[in-house]
């Protein structure tokens, strides 16, 4: 017989139940309630955000959680108060192609921006008094630079990535850009001297290693600490590479989006391919061959149904977790497509979908449980709330999408999502 679980709903009705009478911390409470799964069957679009002129491209929070800074096509920046839909701030970027991202430094009352672009720039915009902007270039690579990473809860360091494979490191106290590395390919790939390099994180609970990846199937970890700031030494040397075991040697496949949780596991969205995430002894070590013991695990690169699961059926009886989780269903194969986690403790794992969709999966057990319509073409970013059950997103559109559990009914998870998702594709194509 079935033993019969309590439902989200049960749930929440039981944690009330215990916040009233005491047995249940406010922090607690919630952080269960956000994370309760009832909240994600309930997300539904707020308002559109509406005011550029192009793709938007990026669109992120502020550290309070009150604005939603974006960027797009059409180069301009723009900060929204997404409560209420007003815009804050409009200002031209200084950049002369696409803004591919912009952040808000922490700890500068929102008055100190990074962004980088298509034309390979890197630039700070400072608001001033009156609402006035002051732009300046602060690097620059030689094609596109698509992604920032800011040194967690700092107002001054962060680094960039581009597609000239180059790693910088930028301090605003001395406005100085440090050429960290060139990342090149682990071995000879056809047509490919350097890494084009689409992604960039740190690591929250150890803002020492970063993260980059790429058009090839590794992400790779680096130490900041192992660079000799005299430059006397070579710091193009990861401390560890991640990879899913049947992708190692696949030149088809690039990484177009990383993230870290708070638990410091890490994220990983493949071009053509799926989602997987990665805990820290799961890497392959500072030399990735073929001798690794997680790619010999991999039984000569196929992997059964419960090896996409992230793990073997003797693993599955002793709770053992050898390979990543996997998570699938959407398709990444038009755009340069970030990943993220969801929830106060990254309970969820989000991703856009060339079917512009969004897709929310249980981050432990990989179960899809949500899809939503949030683009007519694709969607490309999920940015998280700071705080709360809120989610931004944006793609093709020129608009941004604030989702919050404000539906009266909980949404159906359709039975033919992997068909309708290919239909449409093809439509667009």
């Amino acid at each position: 017989m079935r033993k019969r679980t309590r439902s989200s709903v049960d749930c929440a009705v039981v944690d009330v139940w215990k916040r009233e009478v005491g047995a249940l911390s406010t922090r607690n409470f919630a952080h269960r309630l956000a994370a309760s799964e009832d909240l994600v069957l309930r997300l539904d679009v707020l308002r559109k955000l509406e005011k550029h002129r192009g793709c938007v491209n990026t669109v992120s929070f502020n550290a309070h959680g009150d604005i939603v800074i974006s960027g797009s096509d059409d180069q301009k920046v723009i900060l929204w108060d997404w409560e209420t839909g007003k815009v804050v701030l409009s200002f031209h970027s200084g950049h002369h192609n696409n803004v591919f991202q912009a952040k808000i430094m922490p700890y500068t009352d929102d008055r100190s921006i990074v962004t980088c672009a298509a034309d390979g720039q890197v630039r700070q915009a400072q608001i001033l008094e009156h609402g006035k902007v002051e732009t300046k270039l602060l690097a620059k690579h030689q094609g596109r630079a698509h992604k920032l990473a800011i040194e967690p809860a700092s107002p001054h360091i962060f680094y960039t990535c581009g597609e000239d494979g180059l790693v910088q490191h930028i301090d605003l106290r001395t406005n100085t850009a440090t050429e960290l590395f060139t990342c090149r390919p682990q071995r000879a790939r056809r047509y490919m001297s350097v890494l084009h390099l689409n992604a960039i994180t740190i690591d929250p609970r150890n803002p020492y290693l970063f993260a980059v990846a790429g058009s090839d199937e590794f992400t790779r970890i680096f130490d900041i600490r192992k660079y000799k700031w005299d430059g006397s030494t070579d710091f193009g040397q990861p401390v560890d590479y991640f990879c899913p075991p049947h992708l190692v040697g696949d030149e088809n496949v690039g990484i177009t989006g990383l993230a870290f949780s708070d638990q410091s596991e890490l994220l990983v969205t493949y071009n053509e391919e799926l989602i997987y995430l990665f805990t820290k002894d799961m890497g392959l070590g500072p030399d990735p061959s073929p001798t690794s013991p997680l790619y010999n695990h991999s039984d000569e690169g196929e992997m059964s149904q419960d090896h996409e699961s992230g793990a073997s059926p003797a693993d599955i009886e002793t709770g053992a977790n050898i390979g990543p989780q996997v998570y699938k269903g959407h398709r990444n194969s038009e755009t340069v497509k970030g990943v993220n986690f969801f929830g106060p403790k990254c309970e969820y794992v989000v991703s856009g979908s060339d079917c512009g969709r969004i897709f929310i999966w249980k981050k432990k057990g990989g179960d899809l449980v949500r899809v939503m319509e949030a683009d007519k073409h694709v969607v490309n970013c999920i940015e998280s709330h700071p705080h709360t059950a809120v989610l931004a997103s944006s793609g093709i559109e020129s608009d941004i999408k604030i989702w919050t559990p404000k539906a009266i009914e909980r949404a159906i998870l359709p039975a033919n999502i992997q068909q309708v998702c290919d239909i449409k594709i093809k439509t667009q194509i």
